[in-house]
This record gives C-alpha cells, structure tokens and sequence, in this order.
C-alpha cells in the first residue's frame, strides 16, 4: 500500500473539532493546500477559528448549553 492510498482515522468530537491523524493534506474549498506534518490535525466543526479550516480552540469560548 502506497503512502497516498493509506488510511486516516477521522475522530469527531462531541464539543470540539474532528481530529485526524496524519501527516494529511488539506485542500480548502478556494483550491488551496495545506500540508500538514503533525501527528494528529485538529479541524474546525464550528468556524469560530482564526486559523479555519484549523482548530484553534475558539469553541472552548462559547458557553455550552445547560452551563451555568
């Protein structure tokens, strides 16, 4: 099997981001790559980051519901 052809795992988490192993390319809805050579890529769910499509844990800023 091929590096291109290999499995990534795909995490989705309830209150944060979907969490994918890698190293992984991203390509963004403009065509653009990202090439990332990190373990584990965090992926925004809520586009709050500053750094979309990345996960910069701007969710941790918003108030959950049934949170005082």
């Amino acid at each position: 099997m091929s590096g291109a052809d290999e499995r990534r795992r795909v995490v989705l988490t309830d209150d944060g981001p979907a969490l994918i192993e890698g190293p992984v390319d991203l390509v963004t809805a403009d065509g653009i790559v990202l090439h990332c050579d990190r373990f584990q890529v965090a992926l925004c769910l809520c586009r709050r980051s500053a750094t979309y499509p990345l996960c910069d844990t701007s969710h941790r800023r918003r108030k959950r519901r049934g949170t005082p």
